[in-house]
């Protein structure tokens, strides 16, 4: 597992590459990590650290809360998270990171919860296609039918698709391209939509799997080549 950060969903913009292209971008206000305790293999069996991330009010922690943060001599964190890495040699208790993790990324794995949609039917939640909407079908044109079975067995089997509660979980989006770091303010911008509303807690880190392909400067800089090649040619 990777090291990540924590950050908090601003909204969604638009980004005019060099190129000319528009491209419609997420920013994300990135809060810096404090490592709070170090964690060996001697000690519990793995590599790992623990993070702290925000601010919170002392007056809002448990007892056993403040008497951590007070051993570890440092101001409360709202979030505490851990990460196992291969080596924490080059980590130490106190120690702040934050964007510059990500210098040479170029797309990363985002996981922040959906909008909340409240109780839902069977056409909105699931995409039913409903009853019809004449010949004798009475104040049903929405339902979602039949979901048991006959007398064998005579039940509604777990996991059935219909109405409940929509949304306000957890997803992670995956392969998302960085278009701009600003190192100074602390802010991401990446490729596309994220799940969730403004002021969502948003969780970033490396992409889990390899990816081949090109970022929007690359294409164009490849197209850009080919043009060029073409014209020698003639």
């Amino acid at each position: 597992m990777s090291i990540g950060l924590l950050g908090t969903k601003l909204g969604m913009t638009r980004e005019f590459m060099k190129s000319g292209q528009s491209v419609p971008v997420t920013v994300i206000k990135i809060e810096k990590g404090r490592v709070l305790d170090v964690i060996t293999k001697d000690k519990r069996g793995y590599n790992a650290i623990k993070v702290g991330f925000g601010k919170i009010k002392n007056s809002k922690l448990t007892k056993q809360m403040k008497g951590y943060f007070t051993k570890k001599k440092t101001e409360p964190k709202k979030i505490l998270k851990e990460f196992r890495i291969g080596n924490n040699d080059q980590f130490k208790e106190g120690n702040e990171f934050g964007l510059e993790i990500f210098k040479d990324k170029k797309f990363l794995d985002v996981r922040s919860k959906t909008i909340g949609k409240g109780f839902a039917g069977g056409m909105k939640r699931w995409n039913f296609s409903g009853l019809r909407a004449s010949h004798g079908v009475s104040v049903s044109h929405r339902a979602h039918g039949s979901t048991g079975q006959n007398q064998d067995p005579g039940k509604v089997f777990k996991g059935k698709k219909m109405a409940g509660h929509m949304g306000d979980k957890v997803r992670t989006m995956l392969n998302l391209e960085i278009i701009k770091s600003d190192l100074d303010n602390d802010l991401i911008y990446l490729r596309g939509s994220i799940p969730g509303s403004k002021n969502t807690t948003v969780y970033l880190r490396e992409s889990v799997k390899n990816i081949s392909r090109k970022t929007v400067v690359e294409k164009h800089e490849a197209k850009i080549k080919k043009a060029e090649a073409k014209k020698g040619k003639k």
